[in-house]
């Protein structure tokens, strides 16, 4: 943990993530920000409500559990401006979890260009 009286010594080695999907979700965040498809200031009230609501609310370790929330926040947003419909979000994780069950150990995943080409995802006048 960084406190005040942290050196900088310190945090020359630190991880900014915990898990690579937890920087994934950050830069996806970013990139549709400044895409234009929400401002900050939504981004940081759907953050907000997505952390109140937490089952784990005011216990949250800044770990798997606060980026679970972060992507609560993020498909909220999506589909608050249907880009992303429940339905695909969903279907789109199964394809996701398909091709992480059958890629072998060291190998890096990638998802079948069949799905994301059928997924039918609404973008409306956005690039994403």
């Amino acid at each position: 943990m960084i406190t005040p009286t942290t050196r900088w010594h310190e945090t020359v080695n630190r991880k900014p993530f915990a898990a690579p999907w937890h920087g994934a979700a950050f830069a996806l965040t970013v990139h549709l920000h400044e895409r234009g498809i929400f401002s900050w200031p939504e981004w940081a009230d759907a953050l907000a409500a997505a952390l109140r609501e937490d089952e784990n609310a005011g216990h949250l370790d800044g770990s798997d559990d606060y980026y679970n929330a972060w992507l609560n926040a993020l498909q909220r947003l999506l589909q608050d401006r249907d880009i992303a419909a429940g339905t695909e979000v969903q279907q789109m994780m199964q394809a996701w979890r398909t091709a992480y069950l059958n890629t072998p150990h060291g190998a890096p995943v990638q998802l079948d260009p069949l799905h994301s080409e059928s997924s039918g995802s609404k973008t409306g006048d956005h690039q994403v």
